[in-house]
């Protein structure tokens, strides 16, 4: 009779365990792909900080609202134009944007805006895990990242400082220096709630 029972939740629970991680699959390689063809120098140091954005946001919070408004303003002015998307989301649920910092210096949302927007978003996020929950995590994206069969240089060495952070308990990454030298990046993080309501409406009017 147990093995009946076991056999018959087995039947029940694996189709949706499967199609939930069919889902998680399919959103994976959408932002993989979506990243790799904006951004085609991008290594597997770069898809990850995308991925880890999206779980854990901007990674600090903001308490020297001085300093992060000084700090953006001397980025701002260390750029004359930038590459790349105006917003992108991030990782696989985007729960996150990256907000090109040209739409500040083109005037179509102010500087105190999306300062405040930042400000917010760093301070509200509320991890939805832990490293170690998001290391197993990364292992599942790593996996399918891995099957689409890219050519990433340095793969292998990436991966591995990357898993290497992981097991001392630091999840945050850095761009490459490829994708750096390629495509100038300035952007800041927003959360989905915020950028959809407030600085999304700024930009359709910019257009």
């Amino acid at each position: 009779m147990r093995t009946i029972i076991l056999l018959t939740l087995t039947l029940f629970i694996m189709p949706a365990f499967a199609e939930e991680y069919n889902d998680f699959e399919i959103a994976v390689r959408e932002s993989v792909s979506r990243q790799m063809k904006s951004f085609p120098e991008s290594t597997l140091k770069d898809l990850y900080k995308s991925f880890f954005q999206d779980r854990f946001g901007p990674g600090h919070i903001i308490n020297d609202t001085a300093a992060a408004k000084n700090y953006l303003l001397s980025e701002l002015d260390s750029f004359s134009k930038a590459s790349g998307e105006m917003v992108e989301p991030t990782g696989w649920q985007h729960n996150f944007y990256r907000v090109n910092l040209i739409v500040v210096k083109n005037n179509t949302v102010s500087l105190e805006i999306l300062l405040d927007a930042l400000i917010r978003s760093a301070n509200g996020v509320n991890p939805l895990a832990s490293v170690a929950e998001w290391r197993k995590e990364w292992e599942k994206i790593e996996t399918i990242i891995r099957s689409m069969n890219l050519i990433l240089p340095e793969y292998e060495t990436d991966r591995q400082d990357i898993d290497d952070r992981l097991q001392k308990g630091n999840y945050v990454g850095h761009h490459s220096e490829a994708y750096i030298k390629a495509y100038n990046p300035h952007y800041r993080i927003i959360s989905k709630k915020i950028f959809e309501e407030e600085i999304l409406p700024l930009l359709e009017q910019g257009r």
